[in-house]
């Protein structure tokens, strides 16, 4: 099953998305439980949802 996980759990509290893969907590944990056709709806969302999260990373 393909996962959009990069071990980078951190949910910005703002936007309620995980920082690193860009999913809700509920779509994280609904994940195996999710239909293909869901789970790629989802994975479709994700970059744009990254986008704003990706600006308030600060750089190492």
């Amino acid at each position: 099953m393909e996962t959009p996980c990069i071990r980078i759990c951190v949910i910005d509290q703002a936007s309620g998305l995980c920082e690193g893969c860009g999913r809700t907590l509920d779509e994280i944990a609904g994940w195996s439980a999710m239909t293909d056709r869901e789970r790629q709806s989802i994975m479709k969302a994700l970059p744009a949802r990254l986008v704003p999260l990706k600006r308030k990373v600060r750089p190492a």
